[in-house]
This record gives C-alpha cells, sequence and structure tokens, in this order.
C-alpha cells in the first residue's frame, strides 16, 4: 500500500480518490487501519487540514470510521448513509415521479426474476411476513404504507444481491413520499385494496414456486396499475 503526493488545487478530493481506488483495487479491505495522520500528510504531501476534510467526508458516506485511541478504519460494513445521496436527489429534483416508475420497472421487474431464481428462504419468509401485514391493514394507510415498503425490500433480499437490496433500500424514503397519496387512495377503495393485496400475494407466489416468467410478469402488472394509479 503506497500513497502518491497531491499536487491538486482541490486536495482533499484527490484524497478521496485515492483512498476510493485502493479500496476498489482491494488494497484496502474491510477493518484495514490506515495510516497515521502523520504519516499520511507526508506521504501525501499534504496538510493536516486537507486530510481531515477528506476524512470527514468519507466517513460521512460511511467508507471509513474513526475509533478514539485507535486510529481510522475502513468500515467492516458500508452502512446506508453510502447510498442516502442517491434518494435527497430524487427528493429535490421536480416531477421526479415519471423517473421514479420507470427506475422501479428496470430494477424490481428483473429482481423478480432473479428473486425467483435464487429464492433466499430467511427474505423469504420476511416477504410472507409483510404480505400478511398488508392482508390485516385493510383500509390502513400507515401500515399499509409500511407492509409495501417491506415486501419490496425484503423481495430485493430475497434476490441474494446485496446491491440490489442496498440501491431499493437507499431510495425506498423517496418511493414511500410518492406513494403516499396512491395507498391513501387505493385503501379507501375495498376493490382496489383487494386488487393491490392479490398482486402482491401472486408476486409472492411465483417468487416462493421458482417461476421467473410469472414473477416478472406480475410484477409487471402491479408496477403497471400503480403507474395508473398514480396518474388518476
Amino acid at each position: 500500500m503506497e500513497f502518491n503526493p497531491v499536487q491538486d488545487k482541490k486536495v482533499y478530493q484527490q484524497i478521496i480518490e485515492q483512498i476510493k481506488q485502493m479500496v476498489y483495487q482491494g488494497q484496502l479491505k474491510k477493518g484495514d487501519k490506515l495510516p497515521s495522520e502523520r504519516k499520511l500528510t507526508a506521504e501525501l504531501n499534504v496538510s493536516r487540514s486537507s486530510l481531515r476534510e477528506a476524512f470527514s467526508a468519507l466517513e460521512m458516506v460511511g467508507l471509513i470510521e474513526s475509533r478514539h485511541g485507535e486510529g481510522t478504519f475502513i468500515k467492516e460494513s458500508v452502512d446506508d448513509n453510502f447510498l442516502k445521496p442517491l434518494s435527497l436527489l430524487f427528493m429535490v429534483e421536480e416531477n421526479v415521479n415519471q423517473d421514479l416508475i420507470e427506475l422501479r420497472k428496470v430494477i424490481e421487474t428483473s429482481s423478480a426474476d432473479l428473486a425467483a431464481r435464487r429464492s433466499e428462504q430467511r427474505a423469504l419468509k420476511e416477504m410472507k411476513e409483510y404480505l400478511d401485514l398488508m392482508k390485516k391493514s385493510r383500509g390502513d394507510a400507515i401500515n399499509s404504507r409500511r407492509a409495501d415498503r417491506g415486501f419490496h425490500c425484503a423481495l430485493a433480499k430475497t434476490t441474494g444481491n446485496k446491491l440490489i437490496y442496498r440501491l431499493l433500500d437507499s431510495i425506498s424514503d423517496v418511493i414511500n413520499l410518492y406513494l403516499a397519496n396512491v395507498i391513501e387512495k387505493m385503501v379507501n377503495d375495498k376493490d382496489k385494496n383487494e386488487t393491490f393485496i392479490r398482486q402482491h400475494s401472486r408476486i409472492y407466489q411465483a417468487i416462493k414456486d421458482g417461476d421467473r416468467l410469472k414473477a416478472k410478469e406480475n410484477m409487471v402488472e402491479h408496477l403497471i396499475w400503480s403507474e395508473k394509479l398514480i396518474k388518476s
């Protein structure tokens, strides 16, 4: 592990790039301790303030952590803060509903396919628990939203792909916001509420059965139905 002197005006950004590159290349791994502040400032040819600015940014996104009396380490597990800016990006954008609908179609249709292929049992059980909550929450907007969010995040877990789960979980806050009015309309209409539950039941059953085609078809049907409800 060898750092290169920094000669750019945006010094802290160059430090961040070097650390990120070392993580990508496997030179720095989970739990690895970074060199001391004194050693890093010498190797990088930077000031302590620039190094601390870079560390502050990396700590904010959850890539590193400082342990009192021990030093600075690459985090053992990257927390949700690493992807939270995605959620914030959607929240500040205007007229983002259509973009979110299209993003969900891309991610969740493929996720349903992958979930049916792998059917990770623990996450499948979690899906069933949220499906049961959905059935118990007829007419209850708050718990219906909670059940819907949980179901789709559990489905992402069922794929066995951690990146898919983290991506979907990171934008679930904004999805939840734009679905708020839809859920409110849906729970106050008995027929729509039953359709909502039935669609999730079909998605769950197809994944449980390992039927990839049905899982995709049922997810597409649900997302198109949700889109029409949003626009109605």
